[in-house]
Order: C-alpha cells, then sequence, then structure tokens
C-alpha cells in the first residue's frame, strides 16, 4: 500500500509539473496574440524562445505593453521551470522514476501467467517454498509487504513479486488469482492466513491452497476457510528431529526424494494431460522404466485411492494419476516423449 501511495504522489508531481508548464505557455501564446496580434504559430515561438531564454530575435518589434509582458512572462516562467526541474532532478536522485518503472514492468509480466502459483509471506516458510517452486521450475508470484524481506529479489529476473499486502483482495486479483493453479499462505498470523484462505477460496473455487498454522485451533478454521492442507511448521520440526534420531537413513532418504536434494525427486503426473499418449495402454506397454529411467513407484484413482508399486498390466485411463521418482534428467526425458 505504500509503495501505491508514493507511485500515486509521483505521478501527481509529474502531472502538476506539466500542468503548469502548459499552462504557462498557453498564457504567453494567449498574451502575445491578444496584445501584438500575433497568429498562433508566431504566437508559440515567441512564447518558447522567451520562456526557455534561447534569446533569439523578435518576431515583430514589440510595443510596450508586449516588452511589459515579455518581463512577467519570463519572471513567470523562472519559477515554474525551476520547480519542474526540482521535481525531475528528485525523481532521478531518489530513484522514484526506476521504482514506477520496475513495479509497472513487474505487473506485465505477471498480468501475462497462468497456472501459476501465489505465495504469501516471505519469512522462513514463505522462503523455502520459493526456493522449492523455483528448484522444480514452477512459476510463482510472492506477495510480501516488508520491503526489505524483497532486498534479495530486485536484482534476480526470474522472481515475480508484489509489495503489498496479501489480505487485500485486490492484492490478490492483480497476483492472478483467478488464473493460478496454487496459493501458499505463510502468514505469521493465523488469522490472516484464514482471510486470505476463504478470499483466496471465493475468487477460484478450483485453487490449491496450502496453509501454514501456528496453534491447533486454527487447523479446523483454515480447513473450513477453504484450505486443502494446513502444515504446523513447529510440529513437522519436532517431528523431523524424532525421525533422525529413531531411523535417520531412511529419513534422510525420504527428503532426498521429497525434493530437498537436487538430483532425485519425486514427481507426480496426471494421464488426463496426455490421454492419447497413455490412455487405455498399460504401464508394461509404456515401459517407462526402460525408456527413462523413471520409476513408478504409485498410481492415485479417480476414487483418491492409491496403489503403492502398480500392477504393470494396469490400463490406464484418464483419471489415474502416476507417482514418479527420478532424477532431473530422467524427468525431462519422460516429458520429451509424451
Amino acid at each position: 500500500m505504500m509503495r501505491k501511495n508514493a507511485i500515486k504522489q509521483l505521478r501527481y508531481k509529474i502531472a502538476l509539473a506539466m500542468a503548469l508548464i502548459l499552462l504557462s505557455i498557453g498564457f504567453g501564446v494567449m498574451g502575445y496574440m491578444l496584445i501584438e496580434g500575433y497568429s498562433f504559430l508566431e504566437a508559440l515561438y515567441m512564447t518558447v524562445i522567451t520562456v526557455s531564454t534561447i534569446g533569439y530575435g523578435e518576431v515583430k518589434p514589440l510595443t510596450d505593453s508586449g516588452r511589459i509582458f515579455t518581463i512577467v512572462l519570463i519572471i513567470t516562467n523562472l519559477g515554474i521551470f525551476a520547480y519542474a526541474i526540482s521535481i525531475i532532478t528528485s525523481i532521478l536522485i531518489q530513484g522514484d522514476f526506476f521504482e514506477t518503472y520496475k513495479t509497472n514492468k513487474m505487473k506485465n509480466r505477471i498480468a501475462k501467467l497462468s497456472n501459476h502459483v501465489i505465495v504469501c509471506g516471505y519469512g522462513r516458510n514463505g522462503k523455502e517454498a520459493c526456493e522449492m517452486l523455483r528448484r522444480n521450475r514452477i512459476k510463482f508470484v510472492l506477495l510480501e509487504n516488508k520491503g526489505e524481506s524483497l532486498a534479495d529479489l530486485l536484482s534476480d529476473d526470474y522472481m515475480h513479486f508484489i509489495e503489498d499486502d496479501a489480505t487485500n483482495e485486490q492484492v490478490l486479483l492483480e497476483a492472478g488469482i483467478k488464473e493460478a493453479k496454487g496459493l501458499i499462505t505463510t502468514l505469521p498470523n493465523d488469522a490472516d492466513n484464514v482471510y486470505v484462505a476463504l478470499t483466496a477460496r471465493e475468487l477460484n473455487q478450483t485453487l490449491t491452497i496450502v496453509s501454514r498454522a501456528s496453534a491447533d485451533s486454527s487447523v479446523t478454521k483454515l480447513k473450513r476457510a477453504g484450505a486443502d492442507n494446513v502444515i504446523m511448521p513447529d510440529k513437522i520440526g519436532g517431528a523431523h528431529m524424532a525421525s533422525l534420531m529413531i531411523n535417520p537413513d531412511i529419513k534422510e532418504f525420504i527428503d532426498i526424494i521429497s525434493g530437498q536434494g537436487d538430483e532425485v525427486r519425486l514427481d507426480e503426473l496426471s494421464i488426463e494431460r496426455f490421454a492419447t499418449v497413455f490412455t487405455g495402454k498399460t504401464l508394461h506397454e509404456m515401459n517407462i522404466r526402460h525408456r527413462t529411467g523413471v520409476n513408478v513407484i504409485g498410481l492415485k484413482r479417480a476414487d483418491g485411492s492409491y496403489e503403492v508399486n502398480p500392477d504393470l498390466h494396469h490400463v490406464l485411463n484418464p483419471t489415474d494419476k502416476l507417482i514418479l521418482l527420478g532424477t532431473i534428467e530422467q524427468m525431462e526425458r519422460l516429458r520429451s516423449i509424451m
């Protein structure tokens, strides 16, 4: 909101300076036409060379009234041009113009996005969510109202962000909530997360919403507000530490395949998106492991049930989703043959 106010003030200053200059030129043109009987072009020419203090010769010899008017015009415009120059100088020195340019450029980039994810908040959880999305090459828009938190993102061309309040409905619309496929809200206040989830669900019924929660009592509220999944970082952190004590190697392997490693990862593939390739065929016929190196370790059916290590003779249909395990290169190889 502060950024928007600054932009409005900048536009107001520029508009005021331009209006004063145009009024001054209009005043000069009218004056020379009425006092000296100049034509419009002659009056405009005389006004421009007068206010710019270039010093070219007069169009026609001036009368005493014309000379007095010229003196008034010069004195008046000295103040107007001094004010305009001070505005331009302050814009360049303070960087307001460039900040406005960057903001508008960012808005234009965001307006072109679709099927992206919106991340609300750039704290510890939000920062990790952005990094995970980046590693998986998923387009996302970050909403954060604390400008100092975004300092390291200003020079990153990959980042799409809006410095504003995520609880504002208009800000969600600017982030492309209606074209987005998902929203992650990691705001520190549970009440704010509830409000964001409620607003987002109202704006986009098909959106997948994942929210952070601090208190157990907030989980139910967030679910009612429209969140599909609610994560409690403190609980997960404690469980993670205990798991590392009980089964350290298993937990480390799970971390690697869940995306915390840079090489091996889990992924999912919707058959519906590639119906012409998969529909009616069995996993054995597709021979994904031999062709790409990717392992099919699970299958999700339309009723929400899962099958671990699915039968190779299972006939695929558009409502199925495959759970895959492989390296980044192997995943790219799979997509290249589809």
